[in-house]
């Protein structure tokens, strides 16, 4: 479908002005905090949403936002996957009020750490254990054990790839060559050099990777998903799998997008055991806390290395990971939220809305399709799903990716700042769902083909 850019960019200085007129709070707080925070906000990543100012928050509760100015908002970003169990989640809120009685971090182990440890195990099916503070940090230890226990000193990653803030990772696959990503600020190091990148699903360029024996581990997410929703295709991750093994390169999954795929994650919802596996963002219900884990074999190799090398640093870890409060808040969301009580709600809404969005592109014969894995989705404007990132990228329309997020924002839709990915928590109604709906109605109808469409009648289903 050909979209009018200029009629986009109109309905955008609208949907800009509608910002301004019913955000005073935000538009004085992001002036106020510009004095003493870059680009007014914490973290520079909150500026990345096509609003005039950064919304900001009042209140997380549930699956609802309230911002500065008393507007409530049906959160399907969910702090982009942190807070996939909901905002402040009453039984890990609890948790963490008691222990911050107690202590918080004293670098020695809480009591209950063996209780955790075997909640992990029984959860993920992994035996063997570490904390850090974030997946950025867990995948770059992982990195480190996954080098000194192989002595490789290639890594492995797929183009499109999100590991977190982890250098060896920031690299793309540009006419089939690997190169630094432009974007990175004050990159020294030839990452490139010691990184591979293959495409996706793609099992013959991945033999090939493989091929030298020189790569320690494959560091890959279960599915794309932050270059756009990319899913394996049938049979994708067994054959992998059997070629990293077939030339002794560790693979490890980083599940902290894909947790939300089934209680477990979607390796062990689909009989996939990685030699290691890392989660962060909402493993803890949303405060800050990762978990990297391994096999047996793994752990030995781990342990065996650790005693040959030198007393000192290993480079691996920091003071605060695994500390007393965090251990509380994982013990309250593995106890209470990864449950499959949790998951059957959260999947059978996902699945609402998943119909809802392609009811309605169908209806108007716009070319797009809905990805969705568990209950997590995106709504992509291409016309299948797509097999690797480059046909994501090929689609991408940056200008309707604006238009959309802040047209449904000012209709009380919060969306992910890229894409358009909507995430279903244990706490997201159906009325959240008809509203998402609804708002999209509102954006479908606005657009010049959405005109020519079918409307959807008063009353009609949902």
């Amino acid at each position: 479908m050909a979209l009018d850019a200029e009629h986009l960019a109109a309905l955008l200085r609208d949907e800009q002005t509608r910002f301004v007129a019913s955000h005073p709070k935000s538009m004085a707080l992001a002036q106020q905090a510009g004095q003493h925070f870059l680009f007014g906000v914490p973290l520079h990543w909150m500026r990345d949403w096509p609003s005039p100012a950064t919304l900001f928050v009042e209140r997380a509760q549930g699956a609802t936002l309230t911002c500065a100015d008393g507007l409530h908002y049906s959160d399907f970003c969910l702090g982009d996957t942190g807070a996939m169990f909901g905002h402040s989640a009453p039984a890990v809120a609890e948790a963490i009020a008691a222990q911050a009685r107690d202590g918080l971090t004293t670098m020695l182990p809480a009591t209950r750490t063996a209780r955790v440890g075997e909640q992990l195990a029984a959860t993920f099916a992994m035996p063997h254990w570490q904390m850090a503070i974030t997946a950025s940090d867990a995948n770059r230890f992982v990195l480190r054990w996954a080098r000194a226990v192989t002595r490789r000193p290639m890594l492995l990653v797929f183009d499109g790839c999100y590991h977190g803030a982890v250098d060896d990772t920031l690299v793309d696959l540009v006419h089939g060559r690997v190169v630094s990503r432009p974007s990175v600020l004050g990159q020294v190091h030839n990452h490139a050099g010691f990184t591979r990148v293959v495409p996706f699903n793609d099992l013959a360029a991945l033999e090939a990777a493989l091929a030298d024996g020189q790569v320690a581990c494959l560091l890959a997410e279960p599915a794309l998903t932050n270059c756009g929703l990319v899913p394996p295709v049938d049979g994708f991750w067994p054959a992998a799998q059997a070629l990293c093994q077939r030339h002794g390169t560790l693979l490890v999954l980083d599940e902290t997008h894909t947790l939300s795929t089934a209680p477990g994650g979607w390796a062990r919802a689909n009989g996939l055991r990685p030699d290691m596996l890392v989660i962060g963002k909402a493993i803890a219900a949303g405060l800050p806390c990762a978990v990297y884990g391994f096999t047996d074999a793994v752990a030995q190799q781990m342990v065996d290395a650790k005693n040959q090398a030198p007393q000192g640093h290993s480079g691996i870890g920091t003071t605060l990971a695994g500390n007393a409060l965090t251990l509380a808040a994982l013990e309250a969301a593995l106890t209470h939220l990864h449950t499959a009580a949790t998951y059957r709600p959260m999947l059978g809404l996902a699945q609402t809305l998943q119909d809802g969005l392609a009811r309605r592109i169908t209806e108007r014969g716009l070319p797009w399709t809905v990805t969705r894995l568990g209950a997590r989705m995106e709504l992509q404007t291409l016309p299948q799903t797509p097999r690797h990132a480059q046909e994501v990228r090929a689609a991408t329309h940056g200008l309707l990716e604006a238009v959309i997020h802040l047209y449904m924002l000012n209709r009380g839709v919060l969306l992910t700042p890229f894409h358009q990915m909507m995430l279903v928590s244990p706490a997201t109604t159906a009325a959240d769902v008809m509203r998402l709906l609804s708002a999209l109605d509102g954006f479908l109808d606005a657009l010049p083909a959405g005109k020519a469409r079918h409307r959807r009648p008063p009353g009609a289903e949902a």
